[in-house]
């Protein structure tokens, strides 16, 4: 079974929108013409090229596809007959589509013309305020402002702000982490101050997800562990594995306590869909996830989630966009919608040093 890749091309002219394959038009060149040197003239290739196409083609196919007799004009193979019939039924029946793929694909280059427009690329840890935050900014920036948001582990999220994959990354600390903590050995690698900036985003809890009534009655970690409950983890990198562990650390437990800690979810609506399917009796989300799931919420600890950019970024009209934003008392009052957030010092440019306390600046001496 040969596999197809669709390829699209930018110009200034205006021409039908074809999803169209170049042995294609060999073939009804070749076909219309009755030879390969007056198909190839048709269109404007060498007879060499033509050829060697054509063989390549059948190579690649495992099938002839054009009868060359001496003395008679090229035809082509019952293979390539079905092919080209197959290619035109395929254009009549998606010709709708394909038109309709080329005017969204047309609007979108669009933005990329328009002063006007801006895209701020984001690397986040899974949020549901985020995922708020890209609708809102559609609604109150009609045409302006566009958030292109892809979730992944807060680690992760950091990283590809520092390699350039994006401008700016979110993710998330618990409330109160001090010095010496997981949280600190996680992060402080990834950050320096005087490079990046700390943008306020809000505040949200994280807990328990639980079955209706909570029938195991798990009220705590250490329940997890006297009870044996199935539980549900995230991924390496993820912001919430890394509050996992450092709530584990303050509880003193270890992982091997946890039944099921090697049992991993990419997100925390997967974990919250485990719960609510009977494959575990819980897992550490947020209360969103819970809620969205038909699930109980058992709060363990709240939390900052946190933006960073480049302090270079900061004058970005994108960025400079999206903080007036979030600086709003309408996305305030949009956050406190949400189940578990609140918004904590929105689109406020944060002193890193106080927010994330981990690093000592001795002062001079005069």
């Amino acid at each position: 079974m040969h596999r197809l890749q669709f390829h699209y091309t930018l110009s200034r002219d205006s021409s039908p929108a074809l999803v169209r394959n170049p042995l294609i038009d060999l073939l009804q060149a070749v076909s219309s013409a009755g030879s390969i040197s007056a198909g190839a003239r048709a269109l404007g290739l060498s007879y060499r090229h033509v050829w060697g196409e054509l063989k390549r083609w059948e190579n690649e196919l495992g099938n002839e596809l054009v009868i060359w007799e001496k003395g008679q004009a090229a035809r082509l193979t019952p293979f390539g007959t079905k092919l080209m019939w197959a290619e035109r039924q395929a254009q009549a029946r998606l010709a709708p589509q394909i038109e309709a793929l080329r005017a969204e694909l047309e609007r979108s280059f669009a933005l990329a013309f328009d002063e006007s427009v801006h895209v701020v690329t984001f690397y986040a840890s899974h949020d549901a305020a985020l995922s708020t935050l890209r609708e809102y900014a559609s609604n109150q920036q009609p045409g302006r402002l566009h958030l292109d948001i892809r979730f992944t582990g807060s680690v992760d999220a950091i990283r590809a702000l520092n390699e350039g994959r994006c401008v700016m990354a979110g993710f998330h600390t618990l409330l109160g982490s001090g010095k010496k903590t997981l949280t600190e050995h996680t992060y402080k690698p990834l950050l320096k101050p005087g490079l990046h900036k700390i943008i306020g985003f809000a505040q949200r809890t994280q807990g328990l997800m639980v079955a209706r009534d909570n029938p195991l009655g798990l009220h705590s970690l250490q329940d997890l562990a006297t009870r044996h409950a199935r539980f549900a983890n995230r991924s390496l990198g993820s912001g919430t594995r890394v509050v996992l562990d450092e709530l584990l650390a303050q509880n003193a437990l270890s992982r091997t306590d946890i039944y099921g800690y090697e049992h991993t979810e990419p997100s925390h609506a997967a974990v919250a869909n485990a719960v609510a399917a009977g494959q575990c009796d819980a897992g550490l989300g947020i209360e969103a996830a819970a809620h969205n799931a038909g699930l109980d919420f058992v709060p363990l600890a709240n939390e900052r989630y946190h933006l960073v950019c480049l302090k270079s970024a900061l004058t970005q009209p994108g960025i400079v966009t999206l903080l007036q934003l979030l600086r709003t008392p309408t996305w305030a009052a949009q956050v406190a919608r949400i189940p578990g957030y609140a918004a904590m010092q929105s689109g406020e440019v944060l002193s890193m040093r106080r927010v994330l306390p981990w690093w000592d600046f001795a002062r001079k001496k005069p």
